[in-house]
């Protein structure tokens, strides 16, 4: 069973959410709240498996419910809902230790995946989103006239990559591959190099706009 708090300012889409949720036995909605604070009092009463954060509420936003609950509740994972397509959202919600990212307008088809696949320990982006990152990548490859570093990574290095991306650790990655730990700590810290890269969420985004995860 996954138990799940929803927090949105907006009570019919809190409804609606529970709706869709309430069709899977193995989801149960534990609590409800209406902005940011509340969200993070609750996340802490009722340690649930999952919180799904709107990004605009009162009294304290997504992004900061999100950053707080991650500092204090490691354990639990968190879907961001937003109107907002653009890089910037993106990046933020993802320092702020979320690991799906939900348009609302796409909330009614993805919902459930996105549920599952953050519940999994997977990423996941709206296909709205995915799509309009690997445009403007290209965007900027095109008018900086420069090459894609994705090229200059090894083998190993790709592996690594998406498996990072995918939530791995590098212990998980060490078993994964069959290799030392400080061996993997040297590959990610190598590749991190060649992309100019300088956080997990960071990689995220570029494993997203090169397709190697979506």
């Amino acid at each position: 069973m996954i138990r799940i708090i929803l927090a949105d300012d907006h009570a019919v889409m809190r409804r609606g959410l529970r709706l869709v949720l309430e069709e899977h036995k193995d989801f149960q909605v534990i609590g409800e709240a209406s902005d940011g604070r509340e969200a993070v009092a609750l996340v802490e009463e009722l340690k649930p498996d999952l919180v799904v954060l709107d990004i605009t509420m009162p009294n304290m936003n997504g992004i900061e419910a999100a950053r707080q609950i991650s500092e204090k509740q490691a354990g639990v994972s968190i879907v961001v809902l937003s109107m907002h397509s653009d890089e910037s959202y993106v990046l933020r919600a993802l320092k702020a230790g979320a690991r799906g990212y939900l348009l609302k307008e796409s909330a009614e088809s993805d919902f459930i995946l996105a549920i599952r696949s953050v519940s999994a320990g997977k990423a996941f982006f709206s296909p709205a989103v995915s799509r309009l990152l690997v445009e403007d990548y290209v965007r900027q490859l095109q008018d900086k006239d420069i090459e894609d570093s994705y090229e200059l990574l090894t083998q190993r290095e790709r592996e690594l990559l998406q498996l990072i991306a995918e939530g791995k650790s590098n212990k998980d990655v060490a078993n994964m591959l069959n290799l030392s730990l400080y061996t993997v700590e040297t590959h990610r810290g190598n590749l991190m190099e060649k992309l100019n890269l300088h956080s997990v969420p960071e990689l995220i985004l570029y494993a997203v706009r090169k397709g190697v995860i979506s």
